[in-house]
């Protein structure tokens, strides 16, 4: 006999309810039951965004047949499948790898159903739904006459009722965690289970054929209720809802801010200061930002506001990239603020919805509603997951994903995130995700925007002095001098984490200014906040020598670090009582104090009407610190000559962890850079890290010998710390009589000192001459016209490089010159003005390489013509014609 799948259309108090037959919908969803396996089942659940309630449930399920029924059931409530249209589980099955599968599933559904998937789709038949669960709600076969006896058997085909029996032999138990799932799923309008007046006894078996059989028995069963107006397809209720969609986006608005406010009220600017915090607007200064445009090339944005562009079209994703203490999170919280507080001009108070998650507080969430629900409502709210996916389905919303590359669950390539990124759900969602530049997210496509920070000038080092420090000039102008005239300690500051640090604790009397490396900015900075909160706790329980004692031994919280930050999947949070129970309760406690570990609450909500766990969880203040432990870890590893490097440790991520060992001990530090060196990516790192020792050792010149042979560059994109670092390598390796191969500077110069001699990048930063370099190469930004000054100071500074004989200029225009230094006589120049454009000087004069002419000034003239059309579109010439306009 053939089995039906119904929707109900509401008729009058006393009318039996119509039904709209869909036959063969019920044998589908059978025979798509035997075809899921656990395997596909899982990532399916992952790429629908199933809570961990019932991924749980799925996993917990006896059989793997009680699981694909489950699965069956979620998909049709959740509108992954409905009687007229499967394509959603179709283009799933695919995208996780198995077309087979879809094929075969598409077989069954034509089979059972005879409705091609081209015909007709559910969202155009705008078919009626019962209970408005969701787009495609359980539609079942259920006999509501109440002359019958009390024992009700629900879900199964309308056909077979009378041959089914709760007690038959041909049933088998399904899984009792499944039950509360079921029974919301299957249950008929009308049926109250759940009533305080009720005793009801429910049983649920699945079929040795696999299809699903809800018993209920009971005393008495409220009566159906008379059924109200029709809904229409355009407006469904959704489920549970307890007051109307106004009020509760209201509410969930107001819970969303009152959220936000906690986060960005509580700005601690220097750790051990916990009785000052402000409100991020209080401290919040402009970091420089800029664009990506094209592949390699970006253009400074005046301000936040400018993140997303005005013009349509443009991408509604926005990757925020910036290296440790840059400031990402605090833009984050600003905002944060500038919504919640509705700022007036600010693009950020424009959307109805934003919320802020720190990802790495959402392992193991599946979807942006569970993390809304767990991480950016209030514990006691009122509002159910199933409210959260309506409000945010319907709203223009915003999200900010902060710390991307603190998220625990990155490398699970199903993770909600990432499908988010690629537009694979939440295709409505404007989404900016803020992580280091060393972890951008895998595989974006062409349409997601790139941003990066690139920290405080002079100009914001002094606004955020005035604004948070002190407004005495004489003070502002003695801690801006000392950045100045401290080439590491300028480089530093760009960061606006270390800058905050220095102006308030060069304020307060510390002489950072004196430091001269990156180790021994953050060593004596950790000494001033250990020795502040000695000095406040002196005349406590613990004495200043014990609590001295307890800074200086920290081996096991140097273990944890190192152990946390270079695992496969770095752990950034810890329990409590397993943080407090390895280091001890005075130790801990101490360093709370101190700042340098913060406490946090967590709450878990387990599944629907469970209480919420909460516990008290640890972290660093910055990752940063815990970096810096983790240094005096590696420093007792690699005094073990047969350590070596674990081959998932991502250099540039812990580029500090490297730096700081090599600046805290002499013979380990040379002994992490040899480890450095061997490895094929760890040339870089051998850059930053080198300039730390204080003495080369034989193996340390080795090393950068064999890695400036190689040939050294310099790119704009490069951080002032790179930059800095591989300056320094330079002059080192030249101070001990290494020759350097190449150093090739790519979009970064800037222009030459005509006092000094050094060539000038465009960060700021400069070059000296090099008495042991090569060769020089100059790749100017395209379409750049070098002056006469210019290249004159370029050829003095060649004179000061007692080894060079080759000097090179790319995609730039060199002025005419009628002659030139007899110092270039053993130097050989080449000059590419373009691709496929090469000429040599020789004997005084420009000489093309492929047809051997002498460029005359004539021909010079029209060089000059075609390469101002060529490059007519550069940022460079568009400057040069207006400044000329």
């Amino acid at each position: 006999m053939a089995d039906s799948s119904s929707t109900y259309q509401a008729g009058g108090s006393g009318d039996q309810p119509k039904k709209s037959i869909i036959p063969g919908f019920g044998r589908f969803k059978v025979a798509l039951s035997t075809v899921l396996t656990m395997e596909i089942i899982m990532q399916l659940a992952y790429i629908f965004e199933y809570p961990n309630c019932l991924i749980d449930g799925l996993r917990k399920a006896d059989t793997t047949t009680s699981c694909a029924l489950l699965m069956v059931s979620g998909m049709e409530e959740r509108g992954q499948i409905a009687p007229h249209d499967i394509s959603q589980l179709l283009d799933s099955l695919k995208e996780i790898g198995n077309p087979g599968t879809a094929s075969t599933v598409q077989e069954l559904f034509l089979k059972h159903t005879d409705i091609p998937i081209e015909e007709e789709g559910a969202h155009s038949q705008g078919v009626i739904r019962e209970r408005g669960h969701s787009e495609a709600e359980n539609e079942a076969t259920v006999d509501r006459d109440h002359d019958e006896p009390s024992q009700k058997t629900v879900g199964a085909p309308a056909s077979s009722m009378s041959t089914m029996s709760p007690t038959s032999s041909s049933l088998m138990p399904i899984a009792p965690e499944l039950m509360g799932h079921l029974m919301n799923s299957m249950t008929p309008p009308g049926v109250n289970i759940a009533g305080s007046n009720n005793v009801v006894n429910i049983s649920c078996h699945v079929q040795s054929t696999g299809s699903v059989q809800l018993a209920t028995s009971s005393s008495q069963l409220d009566p159906v209720p008379s059924p109200g107006p029709v809904p229409t397809p355009d407006h469904v209720p959704p489920p549970n809802q307890e007051s109307d969609v106004p009020d509760t986006m209201s509410t969930f608005i107001q819970e969303l801010k009152e959220t936000g406010k906690a986060l960005y009220d509580k700005i601690q600017p220097i750790p051990y200061i916990k009785d000052e915090l402000d409100s991020v607007d209080k401290v919040f200064i402009e970091v420089g930002l800029e664009r990506r445009v094209g592949k390699d090339s970006w253009k400074k944005l005046g301000s936040y506001h400018d993140i997303f562009p005005k013009e349509k079209g443009n991408p509604r994703i926005q990757i925020i990239e910036g290296d440790p203490g840059y400031g990402k999170s605090t833009l984050a919280l600003q905002m944060v603020y500038d919504w919640c507080n509705e700022v007036s001009g600010s693009p950020f108070s424009g959307p109805d919805i934003l919320i802020c998650l720190n990802l790495r507080q959402l392992k193991g969430i599946t979807s942006i509603a569970q993390a809304i629900k767990q991480c950016s409502l209030p514990f006691d709210s009122k509002l159910k997951l199933l409210d959260v996916e309506q409000l945010i389905s319907k709203s223009n919303i915003w999200v900010i994903f902060d710390a991307y590359d603190e998220y625990p669950d990155q490398h699970n390539k199903v993770n909600f995130v990432m499908q988010m990124l690629k537009g694979k759900i939440g295709q409505h969602v404007n989404i900016l995700l803020t992580t280091r530049s060393s972890c951008i997210p895998p595989a974006l496509g062409a349409r997601t925007g790139r941003i990066r920070l690139t920290g405080f000038d002079n100009a914001a080092q002094e606004r955020y002095i005035r604004k948070v420090v002190t407004g005495d000039d004489e003070v502002v102008k003695k801690v801006l001098k000392h950045l100045n005239i401290n080439p590491t300690l300028g480089v530093l500051c760009r960061a606006p984490l270390f800058s905050v640090m220095y102006a308030h604790l060069t304020h307060k009397g510390s002489m950072l200014h004196e430091i001269s490396s990156v180790t021994g900015f953050f060593g004596h900075m950790i000494s001033c906040f250990l020795s502040h909160t000695q000095n406040k706790l002196s005349g406590a329980d613990e004495s200043p020598e014990n609590l001295q004692t307890h800074a200086d031994t920290h081996a096991a919280l140097d273990k944890l670090a190192f152990e946390a930050l270079t695992s496969k999947m770095q752990q950034l949070v810890w329990d409590r009582t397993f943080f407090v129970g390895e280091l001890g309760e005075v130790f801990y406690k101490l360093y709370v104090d101190v700042g340098i570990l913060v406490e946090e609450k967590e709450t878990h909500i387990p599944a629907p009407g469970k209480v919420p766990q909460h516990k008290t969880v640890v972290r660093f203040y910055h990752k940063l610190f815990g970096e810096w432990y983790a240094a005096y870890h590696l420093i007792e590893c690699v005094k073990s000559r047969s350590y070596i490097l674990p081959e998932n440790i991502n250099l540039y991520d812990l580029k500090f962890l490297f730096m700081f060992a090599c600046g805290l001990d002499q013979p380990g530090g040379s002994q992490v850079i040899k480890l450095l060196g061997e490895r094929k990516d760890g040339a870089e790192s051998v850059v930053l890290c080198a300039p730390q020792l204080k003495e080369w050792s034989h193996d340390i010149q080795t090393t950068v010998r064999r890695i400036v042979s190689s040939g050294i560059d310099i790119y704009i994109s490069d951080s002032r710390l790179l930059q800095q670092s591989t300056i320094q390598l330079l002059e080192l390796a030249s101070q001990h009589k290494i020759p350097i191969s190449q150093v090739m500077l790519l979009e970064s110069f800037s222009s030459v000192d005509p006092d000094s001699l050094p060539l000038v990048l465009r960060s700021g930063l400069c070059l000296p001459p090099l008495s042991t370099l090569k060769e020089l190469v100059i790749w100017t930004e395209p379409g750049r016209e070098v002056t006469v000054d210019e290249w004159t100071g370029i050829l003095n500074y060649t004179n000061q490089c007692q080894l060079l004989k080759k000097l090179k200029f790319y995609w730039c225009l060199l002025p005419w010159m009628d002659s030139f230094p007899a110092s270039l006589d053993n130097v050989e120049v080449v000059w590419a003005p373009w691709f496929c454009e090469y000429y040599s000087l020789r004997s005084g004069r420009w000489q093309n390489e492929d047809s051997g002419e002498i460029l005359t000034r004539g021909a010079y003239d029209d060089l000059v013509t075609k390469f101002r059309e060529r490059c007519s579109d550069t940022p460079w010439q568009e400057r040069r014609r207006a400044e000329r306009e």
